[in-house]
């Protein structure tokens, strides 16, 4: 498979950020609106009613700042999930983010944890690993666009700041590098140059030709024209023409 056909834009790169956005967007508005509070459907580590925040916790925020603080991101890497990653993109989604959510349960501290944060860890990691682990020069690309804009997050998996569910960051970023490693994408395989194979002869190369064993460059001189057969012996004949200058 070439990277063309496997890098194509769809129109699920752009509905699957906007049915994310609208989802966590949606419920907060339905708070708001009707004065009422989803706290208690977040994860509350284990107990038997706190398990159904793994299906709700992620659409569920306690501010607005904190609403916001996750759409950005969200909407950066799900997009980017699915155009680089689309055979595995809604894996990686469900399956990821249920995995994440019983992680959270499991460690978590006695308190509800809510937001899309955890999501937005395990997309992130994923991203990055993935990208590591393919060896695509693509995809290393993402890899580093994630650590340059999203790097600072990985300090949010430790138990830093009071108020944030750094177990849910935590179980975001295992489960992320859980599926980078294990779950198999059907990526293209790099292009491979010349003197890239294994049957690679240094020696035919003609480019190499051009320098010595020291790296410099060896300046070849033009070969010689061969030699034409002209009769020499046969006299040059010039003639000349003359035009009449005539007076009116």
């Amino acid at each position: 498979m070439t990277d063309n056909n496997y890098f194509k834009f769809s129109n699920s790169v752009l509905l699957v950020p906007i049915i994310a956005v609208l989802s966590i967007w949606t419920v907060y508005w339905v708070e708001l609106q009707f004065k009422i509070n989803f706290n208690h459907f977040g994860v509350y580590p284990r107990t038997l009613s706190g398990i159904k925040g793994v299906f709700f916790s992620p659409f569920i925020h306690g501010s607005l700042k904190h609403l916001y603080s996750n759409t950005l991101p969200l909407v950066v890497l799900s997009a980017a999930l699915v155009y680089f990653y689309k055979p595995v993109a809604f894996k990686v989604l469900f399956y990821g983010t249920l995995l994440s959510g019983l992680i959270t349960w499991v460690i978590g501290r006695p308190s509800y944890h809510i937001g899309a944060s955890g999501v937005i860890y395990l997309l992130a990691s994923f991203i990055f690993f993935k990208g590591v682990f393919a060896k695509h020069f693509r995809l290393i690309a993402l890899s580093l666009f994630v650590v340059f804009v999203y790097g600072s997050m990985l300090w949010y998996i430790l138990p830093i700041k009071e108020g944030i569910s750094w177990e849910g960051h935590l179980g975001g970023f295992i489960t992320g590098l859980f599926f980078a490693y294990f779950l198999k994408a059907d990526i293209p395989i790099p292009k491979k140059y010349a003197w890239e194979e294994d049957s690679y002869n240094e020696e035919a190369d003609e480019f190499l030709r051009h320098f010595d064993e020291d790296g410099n460059f060896i300046e070849s001189t033009p070969e010689s024209e061969p030699e034409t057969d002209l009769d020499t012996t046969s006299p040059i004949k010039i003639t000349y023409h003359y035009k009449e200058n005539k007076e009116e």
